[in-house]
């Protein structure tokens, strides 16, 4: 897949193995959106988990945005087939978190999982994250969200 420009963001999908773009995003990550995307406070991903996050392979798919003008990424959403679900997640950088990355990552990774498909996604989403559940909300044609303890299990059923 090639790089594609959406409402401002340059898109790519990450190379496998990219750990140095993995670990640009978390950096400009602050404490509360660590807190909020790994479910607690979290200072450095270790190897293992910074390997994790850089997988790209048939199950595991991932959409890096850019906004011009800055070399580092702006955001990242990830799809993980496990299990027989497809997992969902994403991160966006304080700074340009409300100015539509997340939106617009959202949406085509959704589109990504519907042109392969993907009818449904599952999401962790930690403490209250209403920023969280507004996004997944934008691709939803259904949505269900189960609590467990302190993490919402929230499972989208894609638009057509």
């Amino acid at each position: 897949m090639q790089s594609r420009y959406v409402n401002g963001l340059t898109i790519r999908p990450l190379r496998a193995g990219d750990t140095e773009t993995v670990a640009a995003l978390f950096e400009r990550l602050g404490d509360g959106s660590r807190e909020k995307r790994f479910c607690g406070g979290k200072r450095r991903l270790s190897d293992a988990e910074l390997a994790s996050l850089a997988r790209v392979d048939t199950d595991h798919h991932v959409l890096v945005g850019y906004l011009n003008g800055d070399r580092h990424p702006a955001g990242m959403a990830r799809l993980a087939r496990v299990d027989g679900t497809t997992e969902v997640a994403f991160e966006v950088a304080d700074e340009y978190q409300g100015r539509g990355v997340g939106s617009t990552l959202v949406r085509e990774l959704a589109a990504d999982a519907r042109a392969v498909g993907i009818s449904e996604l599952v999401a962790t989403v930690c403490q209250d994250n209403p920023g969280a559940v507004a996004l997944l909300k934008q691709v939803a044609k259904s949505l269900h969200v189960t609590w467990r303890g302190r993490e919402r299990e929230v499972v989208v059923g894609l638009e057509s």
